[in-house]
């Protein structure tokens, strides 16, 4: 994976963006003490780079009916249907997050569902016709944390000057 190094401008700019992603540039833009201009300039740059990966609004599951949270790791009869697998996982809805892993599982995945005979259905009805061996589930009751990853190396009253900006 590309690591990029990242200015001390960047950082200040995705911390602040990282607390708030509807902040408007003008105000990020004072917050560094740089125009608006080299504010939208750098959050193209961080796109681009692929640091940023869009903006979006975050639903909460459980208010729009989805009370059941888990994580199931996932045997496969053949290791070498993971692309198969991954396909048909993209088109299960309730399928939010899939990660291959290290350890006994083949794959690790998160679903929601709207209770515990919606989890069981899909397990059942979605999961296991994709040539699993066999699954392991977790139900997660509530998540203790839940944040952005922080941007750190920057003290939060931290003054960036123009020189910064030409690199």
């Amino acid at each position: 994976m590309a690591h990029h190094n990242l200015d001390a401008l960047d950082k200040k700019i995705l911390r602040l963006i990282a607390q708030d992603a509807r902040i408007a540039f003008l105000e990020v833009a004072r917050a560094c003490h740089v125009s608006g201009a080299a504010i939208h300039q750098r959050i193209q740059k961080l796109t681009t780079l692929g640091v940023l990966k869009g903006s979006q609004f975050i639903i909460d599951p459980e208010k729009i009916g989805y009370e059941t949270c888990a994580y199931i790791g996932l045997y496969l009869k053949d290791p070498g249907d993971f692309d198969k697998v991954v396909e048909a996982l993209k088109k299960i809805p309730e399928v939010v997050e899939c990660h291959y892993t290290t350890g006994g599982f083949d794959m690790f995945i998160k679903i929601y569902a709207f209770n515990n005979h919606h989890l069981l259905n899909i397990i059942h009805d979605k999961l296991q016709p994709l040539g699993l061996q066999r699954t392991e589930t977790v139900i997660s009751f509530n998540a203790a944390i839940n944040r952005q990853l922080p941007i750190y190396d920057i003290p939060a009253d931290e003054v960036v000057d123009d020189e910064d900006l030409k690199a």
